[in-house]
């Protein structure tokens, strides 16, 4: 059992994930950014790796994606840069990405560095269902990595439930089929696609993600799922001037 699973078991109120991108704003800002997050009062830290090709990702994290490679990051130095990960941060962490530098870096090689650096899960979008379960599932439990699945308000019950049947950590549920840093109409999706999850009653627990950015979309969570997720709201603030110094106030901001 890796460190996501009792945060869901321990869980008073919503939890809160944070996205952003590794090597963003400076190359080695990752770490430090992971501290003063969790330090602010997060439950779930999202670490992006960076890609030149990121089809899912709004203007907002294409932005820090192209600063990062810029930087010099990648899967090779960003594991460099966890080495000491698991002395300064204590709450889960996962990585973020797409299956092409990850399959160039090899599944194996990339799980059992996660591994190594206390990372407990990933979320690669475009990483087949069928793929990962025919290839794959037996490296990522041999590692005991979470591989994180996502549902969009198309996925059919039968996916779903495959889904929830292969998940070991939580089902992270797109608010809206579209990129990042999107507005959906949460009260909407409240109405069919959350409420069609909610009475599957599925095992595994469900974060939502797309949209939320404020504490009114934080709360409209609330009664949906067990967390939220944050990223191109975020990812904004450390673009500006000062952004380690605005971490705990943006966080406080969320949570109300």
């Amino acid at each position: 059992m890796n460190r996501i699973t009792p945060v869901f078991r321990s869980r008073k109120d919503t939890l809160l994930s944070i996205y952003f991108t590794a090597g963003y704003p400076q190359a080695d800002s990752t770490v430090l950014i992971a501290e003063a997050l969790e330090k602010a009062g997060v439950d779930i830290i999202e670490i992006g790796m960076p890609y030149s090709d990121p089809l899912a990702d709004g203007p907002v994290i294409q932005h820090s994606s192209e600063v990062s490679l810029k930087n010099g990051m990648s899967i090779k130095v960003l594991f460099d840069q966890l080495q000491d990960l698991r002395a300064r941060v204590s709450i889960p962490v996962l990585l973020m990405g797409y299956i092409n530098p990850v399959l160039q870096y090899g599944i194996e090689n990339f799980c059992k560095k996660c591994a190594e650096t206390g990372v407990d899960g990933v979320i690669i979008p475009d990483l087949p269902l069928y793929e990962y379960e025919t290839f794959y599932k037996d490296t990522f439990e041999k590692t005991g990595i979470s591989n994180i699945f996502l549902v969009t308000p198309q996925t059919t019950e039968e996916r779903i439930r495959k889904i929830d049947s292969l998940s070991t950590g939580f089902i992270y549920l797109l608010s809206a089929s579209s990129t990042t840093g999107t507005t959906p109409d949460f009260e909407k999706a409240a109405e069919t696609y959350f409420s069609r999850i909610k009475s599957m009653q599925l095992k595994t627990p469900t974060m939502i993600g797309f949209g939320i950015r404020d504490n009114k979309t934080f709360m409209q969570v609330k009664n949906h799922a067990d967390g939220a997720i944050i990223g191109t709201a975020f990812v904004r603030i450390l673009g500006e001037q000062n952004y380690m110094e605005k971490i705990p106030s943006f966080i406080q901001s969320i949570r109300g």
